[in-house]
């Protein structure tokens, strides 16, 4: 009661000296800073926990520890996260767009500090997934909260997500400008341009956070050397076609990986099994262990043999063939080992990976090409870098904030040009065979679909319930053309439900059906409603939503329609009324 109370103090002097706007930019700035340092505390436990585990590999010799290591941390998230913390991990990005669409921006609390924890436990032991997803659910949790605590409309909750997730990114990677366009692009899709600016203080404060903490060490410690070359822009189209099209594969075996791990029914032999083949594909090949920026950091860096540290291939770590089909056996696996982590029950996500694969395909496409001595040598760091950008944009469909992201943690914008011909060539090669985001196709496998347009994310707020008109007066199908002729003298309505005592639906009457002969007394004591009443046109079911209603009407083209629940009638909802409250929802978003 003292906690509430103080709230209520607090909201009343708010409302009193700050204005709506003031408001929400010192909101913006301390979820910057809460997220910021929710990122740092995930970084710095996964490497502890990582230097701690491994300290005693020697990079000579495979090390069977780790077969084990990916089943103790997966096994520990899951127990923890079910019965302790009761938030299992799983998609982190495609729930926080889920809740922002279907759940009026209401994050649960527990997600505050749940994936910090797991995520830590299951990455640190070698998890093959990233701490992007994590943390972005951290701090949109972040966001989301503090918008209900001060009592904000979903709308300006939403903007507090996102808030969080730039916060939570740009601490991540030293990327401020980067996080903010992948907070518009990814998580909140359109934006005006006022609240562009609580997005660029949030991100600010991670970055500023971020810096304070660890220093300005980022996730790829190094310098671009060589300059842009523009007589390699024909290699970048053949790189932009590779890197769509290997992003087309890595969706794809995501999402198939993800529905064999569901097909076990039985959870802890999903975690048993999930845990035991990563393991296995961890053994054989190690830099898949973790998020494994450390290997692209050595591919760009120049020391390609160090990639077969730790790994039963070392005694071939001479051959530059076994190289290129190590690497090229690691962008299959990749996907599988993401999806296995994941399904399994650890906690992590797919943001990561995806640059992982695609610092692969670029390093392997250069290194090929140099290798062979064909007609130009190409910079080995360059492709790696831009090749990340093209996986980025294809797989997340977020080209923007994948230029900006590569862009700004190479220090500079040497790269722009290509960056932007590859991720363009990427995204573009992608949509033409998959027009969704791996995002959302995963909350699809689900059963759950986000909204396409503005539109379409407004009408879905309507629920069938709340436009259900009750006033329609019944008639059994038993019941006599005279008994309905009373029912006409009291209704407003021209429509009149022929329902059963179980009051089960039989079909409708409408007043041009028995117009004809109302006033013809001897029909009215011998004509039953059953002979006159007819199917409706189509059924509105209580658990539709109302994008599927409309398309009901559309088919029918009716103006009415019946809705029942389990058979039973509840009474019928009109294009009128549907229109009336779409209007009176978009006033009031305006107005927000």
């Amino acid at each position: 009661m003292a906690k509430t109370d103080l709230i209520t103090k607090f909201l009343i002097w708010r409302l009193r000296h700050l204005s709506n706007k003031g408001f929400i930019l010192i909101l913006s700035g301390l979820i910057g800073i809460f997220s910021g340092l929710a990122a740092v505390i995930l970084k710095s436990s996964v490497h502890a926990i990582q230097e701690f585990l491994t300290e005693g590999f020697y990079k000579e010799y495979a090390n069977f520890m780790y077969i084990i290591y990916p089943l103790i941390g997966i096994s520990a998230a899951y127990l923890i996260g079910r019965f302790v913390l009761k938030d299992v991990g799983g998609h982190g990005i495609p729930d926080v767009l889920f809740n922002i669409s279907k759940k009026s921006s209401l994050i649960p609390r527990v997600k505050i500090y749940s994936r910090v924890i797991t995520s830590a436990l299951t990455v640190g032991f070698g998890g093959s997934v990233g701490l992007e997803a994590p943390m972005v659910v951290t701090g949109s949790a972040i966001g989301s909260n503090v918008g209900y605590l001060v009592h904000l409309n979903p709308k300006k909750r939403t903007l507090l997500i996102g808030c969080g997730a730039a916060g939570a990114i740009s601490a991540i990677f030293g990327s401020p400008i980067g996080a903010v366009i992948f907070a518009i692009e990814v998580i909140l899709l359109e934006i005006s341009t006022a609240s562009f600016i609580p997005l660029l203080i949030a991100s600010a404060m991670g970055s500023v956070t971020s810096m304070i903490l660890i220093g300005e060490e980022s996730l790829f410690n190094f310098q671009l050397k060589e300059s842009f070359i523009a007589a390699h822009m024909p290699y970048y189209l053949l790189l932009g076609m590779i890197c769509g099209v290997v992003s087309l594969y890595f969706s794809k075996m995501v999402r198939a990986t993800e529905k064999v791990m569901d097909d076990i029914g039985d959870q802890w032999m999903r975690t048993m099994y999930g845990g035991a083949l990563l393991g296995v594909m961890v053994f054989f090949f190690p830099p898949i262990y973790g998020e494994g920026y450390s290997t692209l950091n050595i591919l760009i860096e120049g020391n390609h043999s160090q990639i077969l540290d730790n790994s039963i291939f070392f005694s071939t770590i001479e051959n530059p063939a076994t190289i290129i089909v190590f690497l090229a056996l690691i962008i299959l696996v990749k996907p599988v080992a993401s999806a296995v982590t994941i399904g399994s029950g650890g906690s992590g996500g797919v943001f990561a990976p995806s640059l992982y694969v695609g610092g692969i395909v670029g390093f392997l496409f250069a290194y090929s090409n140099n290798l062979l001595g064909l007609n130009n040598s190409l910079p080995v760091a360059h492709f790696t870098l831009v090749a990340m950008c093209g996986l980025m944009a294809g797989v997340q469909h977020s080209p923007l904030s994948a230029i900006f992201l590569i862009a700004e943690i190479t220090g500079g914008y040497e790269l722009f040009v290509p960056l932007m011909f590859v991720s363009a060539i990427a995204y573009t090669t992608t949509t033409h065979f998959q027009k969704d985001s791996l995002y959302k196709l995963q909350l699809k496998d689900q059963g759950k679909h986000l909204p396409e347009t503005k539109d379409q994310e407004l009408l879905d707020t309507i629920d069938i319930s709340q436009v259900i008109e009750r006033d329609l007066l019944p008639i059994h199908p038993d019941a006599q053309l005279k008994n309905l002729i009373e029912l006409v003298k009291i209704s407003k309505r021209n429509i009149f439900p022929v329902v059963d005592e179980n009051q089960t639906l039989r079909g409708i009457i409408t007043l041009d059906d028995f117009r004809g002969i109302m006033f013809d007394t001897e029909k009215q004591d011998k004509v039953l409603i059953r002979q006159l009443m007819h199917s409706p046109p189509e059924i509105l079911l209580a658990t539709d939503n109302m994008q599927s209603a409309m398309e009901k009407f559309e088919k029918s083209g009716a103006w009415n329609l019946p809705v029942v629940e389990n058979e039973r009638y509840l009474g019928f909802v009109s294009k009128s009324r549907i229109f009336n409250t779409y209007r009176k929802r978009l006033i009031g978003q305006k107005q927000d």
